[in-house]
């Protein structure tokens, strides 16, 4: 049966394309790419100065008394990224709640996996740099990044088991989680109760305004501004405060899925009977409108409407605005550095070995199974695919180092590691067909 479609307007005509990039699996990951690359450009270009001028430009928000000053640099790491520890706030309390890390069965796998992948690397470093005054460094090889993971692995359609991209997305959360308990725990300078106290009072206000049913979101977006400025300025990074924050938005709704379907063939059965551009239509359109939002939690809600943004706004200017060092000055004594040496190493090396030596020993104290329909060489590669760290390492490495120089080595490092744990995961996924085919030979 043919469905009839309406005309595309001139103007979908023109943005779709857009539209088709946007819902591809890898798009955040190119943009991603894309942004570090012209960072990388630039700052290594005869207009060097001009990119730093316009990360260093002073910035003043606020009013009276609350006003925060800080570079553009800085309000990126401090203020969006606060926004993107937010989202991935979100993404642990659903994967907690229905997700693959709901049961102990479901999130042994990716969680003993991810385990391996974040002491592994840290021991690497420390090896490296034993006897070098560079420890503090050690947490910015044991992150994964989400969206080049999840691109490499899109790149290649249906090659790729789904059990396969569900496991690394699993593991790349948990990931996360074990990057932000290091944050809070290992880079936090002095602090100053008051600030944190009051932040904390703004933190538990959400959860209040949570068990007593409040779904709108301002009284959210008020007290998490709030929570965002006291955490600020209390020595413990702000970003802490959006994960913090993230697990008091509602994730129960307020019209149960039942009732939805049910009120909503009715309604439906009344839309088709009321005539055209009615008053009669208008009412029910409206009434579906508001139902569909009374059966989507705030947590499903909020999360959709801020995957965009993240992705394609905030994630891009946090990789132009950290990414942009001069490799043609540093790249000799940066190869040669314990402290570059340490970071590549833990990304190309720790990272896959963690992994698949903790994945194994998991599946062999039978505390997971093995995945299905995936061969050795596609979870090598995939495992190799955790050692692009590129993001969260970053933004480890900033908080580790003040000094410029010593920076400026780790992201050269994470730059290089990244790209090279891409490649060698990206060659063994692209070669997995034939190894499985010789396995199924094998086997006949």
């Amino acid at each position: 049966m043919h469905t009839p479609t309406t005309p595309a307007t001139p103007i979908q005509l023109i943005t779709s394309p857009f539209v088709r990039f946007a819902r591809m699996e890898a798009a955040g990951g190119i943009t991603l790419l894309a942004s570090a690359l012209l960072a990388l450009i630039w700052a290594n270009s005869p207009w060097q100065h001009s990119y730093h001028q316009l990360l260093e430009t002073q910035v003043s928000v606020g009013f009276g008394k609350f006003v925060v000053t800080e570079n553009r640099h800085e309000w990126i790491n401090d203020g969006l990224m606060s926004l993107f520890f937010f989202l991935v706030g979100l993404e642990i309390k659903r994967e907690l709640l229905v997700g693959e890390l709901s049961s102990l069965r479901k999130a042994a796998f990716p969680f003993v996996a991810a385990l391996g992948g974040a002491i592994f690397p840290a021991l690497i470093y420390l090896a490296v740099t034993h006897g070098h005054n560079i420890r503090q460094g050690w947490a910015i090889p044991i992150a994964t990044d989400i969206a080049f993971a999840l691109g490499v692995l899109a790149f290649f359609g249906s090659r790729v088991p789904i059990a396969l991209k569900v496991f690394v997305t699993a593991l790349a959360i948990v990931d996360d989680m074990f990057a932000v308990m290091v944050i809070a725990i290992f880079y936090t300078s002095q602090l100053n109760y008051v600030s944190l106290l009051i932040g904390m009072a703004c933190i538990a206000a959400c959860w209040g305004a949570n068990r007593l049913g409040i779904r709108g979101p301002l009284v959210y977006v008020v007290m998490g501004i709030g929570a965002w400025f006291a955490v600020l300025n209390s020595g413990v990074h702000a970003t802490i405060a959006g994960i913090l924050l993230a697990f008091t938005i509602p994730s129960q709704t307020l019209l149960d899925r039942s009732v939805f379907v049910q009120t909503g063939r009715s309604l439906l059965d009344h839309l088709e009977a009321s005539p055209p551009n009615s008053a009669d239509e208008h009412s029910i359109l409206n009434t579906l409108e508001e139902n569909v939002e009374l059966v989507e939690s705030p947590l499903q809600r909020i999360e959709h409407v801020l995957q965009p943004w993240v992705s394609f706004l905030i994630m891009p200017l946090f990789a132009f605005a950290n990414a942009g060092v001069n490799v043609s000055e540093n790249l000799g004594t940066a190869l040669r550095h314990p402290l570059s040496i340490g970071v590549a190493l833990g990304l190309i090396l720790g990272k896959p070995l963690g992994v698949c030596v903790f994945g194994q020993l998991a599946i062999r104290a039978k505390l997971a199974l093995p995945l299905e329909n995936v061969s050795s060489r596609q979870m090598l590669g995939a495992a190799c695919l955790c050692g692009i760290g590129f993001t969260m390492s970053l933004f480890v490495a900033t908080l580790a180092f003040q000094e410029e120089t010593l920076l400026e080595f780790s992201k050269i490092a994470i730059l290089f590691a990244s790209l090279i744990s891409g490649l060698c995961g990206g060659l063994l996924i692209a070669t997995s067909r034939r190894q499985v085919a010789r396995e199924v030979t094998a086997t006949v």
